[in-house]
C-alpha cells in the first residue's frame, strides 16, 4: 500500500504531462509544416510514438515512485518538475511554435535531466534503474529525430 499512492500520483502527474504535451503541440505530426520537412529515414510510424511515450510513462511512474519513498527530498522533486516543464514545453517549442532549434535545444536538456536521473540515483535504486532506462532510450533516439530535421531543413 505503501507504494500504490506514489505511484498513482506519479502516473496521473506523468499522462497528464502527455496530454498537456499533445494538446500544446495544436496539430503536430498532422500538421503541413511537420510533413513536409526532411525526416530521417529512421522515423518511427506514428504508432509507435503512442506505444512508446505509454510504456515510457508506466516505467518512469514505478521509477519515480520507488526512488520518492527511498529518497524523499526536494532535489529528487525539483528533477521531477525540470523534467515534466521540458517534457511538456517540447512539443509547444517544436510543433505549435515550429522552433526546430529551441526544441533540439530542449530535447538535449530533458535527456541530460533523464541521464541525471539514472547516475545520480544508480546507487540507490541498482537494478530497479532499469526502469528509467526506456525513457533514456526514446530520448536518445527523438533527439537524434529533432537533430536530423535541425540539420537537412
Amino acid at each position: 500500500m505503501k507504494f500504490a499512492k506514489p505511484f498513482i500520483i506519479f502516473l496521473i502527474i506523468n499522462f497528464g504531462a502527455l496530454g498537456i504535451g499533445s494538446w500544446l503541440m495544436a496539430d503536430g505530426p498532422q500538421d503541413d509544416w511537420y510533413l513536409q520537412l526532411e525526416k530521417a529515414p529512421w522515423t518511427p510510424d506514428g504508432w509507435v510514438f503512442g506505444a512508446a511515450w505509454t510504456t515510457i510513462m508506466i516505467c518512469f511512474s514505478i521509477y519515480m515512485a520507488i526512488l520518492y519513498l527511498k529518497r524523499p527530498t526536494s532535489k529528487v522533486l525539483m528533477l521531477f518538475l525540470i523534467q515534466f516543464i521540458l517534457n511538456v514545453s517540447w512539443n509547444f517549442m517544436f510543433f505549435n511554435q515550429k522552433y526546430i532549434d529551441l526544441g533540439l535545444l530542449n530535447i538535449v536538456l530533458l535527456t541530460i535531466i533523464v541521464a541525471a536521473f539514472l547516475f545520480t540515483y544508480y546507487k540507490d535504486l541498482k537494478g530497479k534503474s532499469a526502469l528509467i532506462l526506456p525513457y533514456l532510450i526514446w530520448l536518445c533516439i527523438a533527439t537524434s529525430l529533432n537533430l536530423y530535421i535541425f540539420l537537412y531543413n
